[in-house]
């Protein structure tokens, strides 16, 4: 950076934080969530069967959505051959952390170069408790290797 260039920088700095300041100090309560808004989660991305995956939960309420989502671990080569469609065992599973048995879904799907979402089981998840979800993806020669998300539910 050039030497012109730092008191501009320092100016536009100090404006901003000037902005910030003069702003009311009272900041807005957020509003409560409705028992019908539906509010989405996703857990960290994980590798599986060479592939990125996801797993996610929609909370409506008291009712979760648990989908896994799953993309290309990276863009292809440059005027390379497409992606080959390749056959996955996907498994999803959810269960109420310190509750019954897990609920769980396994499901073979294509996947193509497009990203794929393959939604799952929904679970009654009480008030205040936690929920596990999980998304597993193996394809011959990889096994699975699950991500994991968990997401409490309040009301």
């Amino acid at each position: 950076m050039n030497r012109l260039a730092l008191p501009a920088v320092g100016a536009a700095a100090l404006t901003a934080l000037t902005a910030l300041t003069a702003a009311p100090a009272l900041a807005a309560a957020p509003a409560a969530a409705s028992a019908t808004e539906t509010v989405t989660s996703c857990g960290s991305p994980g590798l599986q069967a060479g592939l990125n995956t996801r797993v996610c939960a929609d909370v409506t309420g008291t009712t979760v959505v648990v989908h896994g989502k799953v993309g290309l671990a990276g863009p292809p080569s440059p005027g390379g051959p497409a992606p080959e469609p390749r056959e996955l065992l996907t498994t999803l599973s959810a269960e109420v952390v310190g509750g019954g048995a897990p609920v769980t879904q396994a499901k073979p799907v294509v996947f193509t170069a497009a990203g794929l979402d393959v939604r799952g089981p929904a679970v009654s998840v009480p008030c205040g408790s936690t929920l596990r979800a999980a998304f597993g993806v193996a394809s011959f020669p990889w096994a699975a290797r699950p991500v994991v998300h968990e997401v409490t539910v309040a009301c």
